[in-house]
């Protein structure tokens, strides 16, 4: 950890020139030139899928200098208090950052047809519309109308308790994670937990470190898992693992909003 440097400082200040000009190509560029075939593969098969790195560091760190505004935010939340973890997090107010509108809207332009298609195998009526205008319309209109896109925070100590995000009798199936500093650089420990529940069996575990900018694609709550009968429900729950040194944010993007 650089002496006397903040995660957004530190993780700015390793940015490239081109990067901190503001010339990376637009968030809906970038994540249309990623392999959607392999990621939902990956979706189906494992339940999970993770990205190479989409955002670049210099938006890593803007976002990470975000959080100490009140102002952006509608709630703030200490994991001790709730006995979810040790750490805090911070539910952004609309307007949401451009980048978090910008990456939440194109991303779920990718999702939506991955949730159809989990739709039709899990036997569940209801399709996601094709722009995330049209699914937000279906929350707001079930009273869901508070914005659930956050900033998370740990520092050495920290960890979250295996959870779901799921706010409200409407959720997509889908929701990502993006890690906005490095790992074994910025902090250590601190993996990406994901627990697989099937009904009659053991559960399974994943330890992700993704590198700074990656995205995890992961369910919100159930996934299709194939069985000798039929598609079956496996329940996922998330969390982190405790932080062993540093400092690690992470930005959630959950597409349903809140009650």
């Amino acid at each position: 950890m650089g002496e006397g440097m903040s995660p957004a400082k530190r993780t700015k200040a390793a940015a490239p020139a081109q990067e901190r000009a503001g010339t990376a190509p637009g968030i809906g560029e970038r994540l249309a030139r990623l392999d959607w075939a392999a990621l939902e593969e990956s979706l189906w098969t494992l339940g999970y899928a993770q990205t190479p790195p989409v955002l670049t560091a210099a938006e890593c760190a803007a976002l990470v200098a975000l959080y100490p505004h009140d102002r952006r935010f509608r709630s703030r939340v200490s994991m001790e208090r709730y006995r979810f973890g040790a750490g805090d997090y911070a539910y952004f107010a609309h307007p949401l950052p451009a980048l978090v509108r910008g990456l939440r809207g194109r991303a779920y332009r990718h999702l939506a047809p991955i949730a159809n298609r989990w739709a039709e195998a899990l036997g569940e009526p209801f399709r996601y519309p094709a722009a995330l205008g049209g699914y937000l319309a279906r929350c707001h209109a079930a009273g869901q109308t508070r914005p659930t896109p956050l900033l998370l925070h740990y520092t050495q100590g920290g960890y979250n308790c295996l959870h779901q995000d799921l706010y409200g009798p409407l959720h997509f199936p889908l929701q990502l994670t993006c890690f906005l500093d490095r790992p074994g650089v910025d902090y250590d420990g601190g993996a990406f937990l994901l627990v697989e529940q099937v009904p009659r069996r053991q559960s399974r575990g994943e330890a992700l470190m993704p590198p700074q900018g990656a995205l995890v694609i992961f369910p919100s709550n159930v996934r299709p898992l194939r069985g000798k009968r039929g598609w079956q429900r496996a329940r996922m729950r998330h969390g982190v693992a405790r932080i062993t040194r540093g400092e690690r944010f992470t930005l959630g993007i959950i597409f349903h909003d809140a009650e």
